[in-house]
């Protein structure tokens, strides 16, 4: 069933499937949404990086158990494949409108002259966006011609999101959350070398639920295990282990937040080896038991910051 919305200016149809993303897959498909918000039950994640636009109030995002305040008319961006929630909205008008892009990741990562920007989105920051150059018209606009069907003006929204990324990363990068690590000098990667750390990823959250030896993950790109694992490190600035062990917890911490599955098959479908290994990880990582996160998940929690 398909419902019509009439927000503002803007009449969205509101698909209640929303087949842009997809909880059971790494990656989505490119999306778009104009709406008015409202606060979530509790948190989910996907496989896009995302960019929120409020007009008309404020709002209050619960990113992995960090508090993080979204002011009107602030553009902001975040991987969604952090489980987040939002769970207030203050309005300032009538009718406040949420203006959301949906980026597949891989796209994302494959964008050249924004390498920091995607080290610190990947590494768990929420980046603002200046609204001079990203001014509510031009949301409005690309919204516009994603509703068309146009496959040219799809290509003309991308190419205008690719050249805006571009100059947030020239104008220098501000932060709503700090990524997880230390800042750290950038360092230019051929485009070649991207695409295997890519490679990696994909492979990363696509089998985040099974064993996984840094050899089987290297494998994919066709090069020496040493140097993919290099690469990684080069680009993540953090090892390759330490990434797929931030990824374990934070897809264990979607789960519980967003299923009522039983904890052993939250741990399960992490690809932790047992449940007396999930809880002395993620109770480590979290300073708190996984069943206690489940019960005040509405609550703020510790954020996870890998050492």
């Amino acid at each position: 069933m398909v419902k019509t919305v009439k927000t503002g200016t803007i009449t969205q149809i509101v698909s209640p499937e929303r087949r842009f993303y997809s909880r059971t897959k790494a990656f989505g498909r490119f999306g778009m949404r104009i709406f008015r918000p409202v606060s979530m039950d509790q948190p989910h994640w996907h496989g896009h990086v995302e960019i929120n636009f409020i007009r008309g109030g404020r709002m209050t995002y619960l990113i992995d158990g960090d508090r993080v305040q979204v002011q009107d008319s602030q553009p902001v961006m975040f991987w969604a494949g952090i489980p987040h929630q939002l769970i207030d909205v203050q309005p300032s008008s009538e009718v406040p409108e949420l203006a959301n892009i949906y980026l597949p990741l891989d796209v994302f990562l494959f964008m050249p002259g924004i390498h920091q920007l995607q080290v610190e989105t990947i590494n768990g920051a929420m980046t603002e966006i200046s609204p001079q150059i990203m001014p509510w018209p031009n949301m409005a606009q690309w919204y516009q011609d994603y509703r068309s069907g146009s496959p040219e003006r799809h290509d003309l929204v991308k190419a205008d999101l690719a050249n805006l990324l571009r100059r947030v990363a020239l104008d220098g990068l501000r932060f709503k959350r700090p990524p997880w690590r230390e800042k750290s000098q950038p360092n230019s990667l051929a485009s070649a070398h991207i695409r295997h750390v890519v490679a990696m990823i994909r492979y990363i959250l696509e089998n985040i639920e099974s064993p996984m030896k840094n050899a089987d993950i290297a494998k994919v790109t066709g090069l020496h295990t040493n140097y993919a694992l290099a690469l990684f490190s080069r680009f993540m600035h953090v090892p390759l282990k330490q990434f797929v062990f931030r990824m374990r917890l934070l897809r264990a911490r979607g789960l519980l937040l967003e299923s009522d599955l039983a904890i052993s098959t939250v741990a399960e479908q992490s690809g932790f080896r047992s449940t007396s290994q999930f809880y002395a990880q993620f109770t480590s990582a979290y300073g708190t038991s996984p069943n206690i996160m489940r019960r005040t998940y509405g609550a703020t929690v510790p954020d996870f910051v890998p050492g």
